[in-house]
């Protein structure tokens, strides 16, 4: 019996998985594209900017947490299940199902985006290009050719901008250090990604979670946007948010051992005067 229970429990994961990504894609990529809508406002501009894509992001990412923490921990990004698998004791044979789970719960909530705002990116790009391609995948310098980043800046990008996120994560998530209290910690995370996006957010869009990328480049592919795999260059680019990310996630949780984790101390009682006695 003990086999159906793990495949029924390692199907509850991915379903949580699946639910927590979509809740992010769709307020990320949602407020992408309601700031490109924008563009048709008078004056333009009139539906958002850059700060508010960056707290939008970070409450989906302290949504979709909510939603999913219970069942599966609530990773909604494959760099954080590798480096949780390297660094935290997380089942290897989950990594794979989990990343499935994650990618397909950013792709379907990608094609609801792109169908709800489909007259309105037909108005403001209606070759589909790469003007708003960002609405659902990440390019080197959010398709700006005046600003020259390519493919290995953006990689550099990336793999600084997750090992961020991980670094954090890793820090907010040990029990043995100050983790949030009060089930806080969802909205620890959901500001750590609003920290990213207004900080390094310039040279690749801080993707930082392949699922994120991948799910909805595969949508927009599907639905017109014939260059999603490439980038204002005409160069191959998709693979940049997924490798960057795998690689800088196992290095900020590699980090973050190396530094803080491995000194923590254990949990065993605290040496006298180290920690306040109770009182009770």
């Amino acid at each position: 019996m003990a086999e159906p229970r793990a495949k029924s429990g390692l199907l509850k994961e991915m379903s949580a998985e699946f639910a927590g990504t979509m809740i992010l894609i769709l307020f990320g990529c949602g407020v992408v594209a309601q700031v490109a809508a924008g563009e048709l406002t008078d004056p333009p501009g009139g539906l958002g900017d850059h700060d508010s894509i960056a707290w939008a992001w970070g409450l989906g990412v302290t949504l979709g947490v909510y939603v999913a923490a219970r069942l599966s921990g609530a990773h909604l990004n494959p760099a954080v299940t590798v480096a949780l698998a390297a660094f935290r004791g997380f089942s290897w044979a989950k990594v794979l199902p989990y990343a499935l789970a994650q990618t397909a719960g950013a792709f379907v909530a990608a094609l609801l985006v792109r169908w709800n705002y489909s007259e309105a990116l037909a108005k403001v790009d209606p070759g589909h290009t790469v003007k708003t391609q960002t609405v659902f995948s990440t390019l080197p310098a959010n398709g700006n050719p005046a600003l020259p980043v390519y493919e290995w800046g953006a990689f550099r990008d990336q793999v600084i901008g997750t090992a961020i996120l991980l670094l954090l994560i890793m820090a907010v998530t040990d029990m043995l250090n100050t983790a949030p209290a009060a089930n806080m910690g969802p909205f620890i995370t959901g500001l750590i990604v609003v920290g990213i996006g207004m900080a390094w957010g310039t040279n690749a869009g801080y993707a930082i979670n392949p699922a994120r990328d991948f799910g909805p480049r595969l949508a927009s592919f599907l639905t017109g946007y014939g260059g999603a795999w490439r980038d204002q260059y005409g160069n191959l680019y998709f693979w940049v948010p997924i490798l960057g990310p795998l690689v800088g996630g196992l290095l900020g949780a590699g980090l973050y051992k190396f530094f803080v984790g491995r000194l923590l101390p254990t949990e065993l009682p605290e040496p006298p005067g180290r920690a306040p006695r109770s009182q009770s």
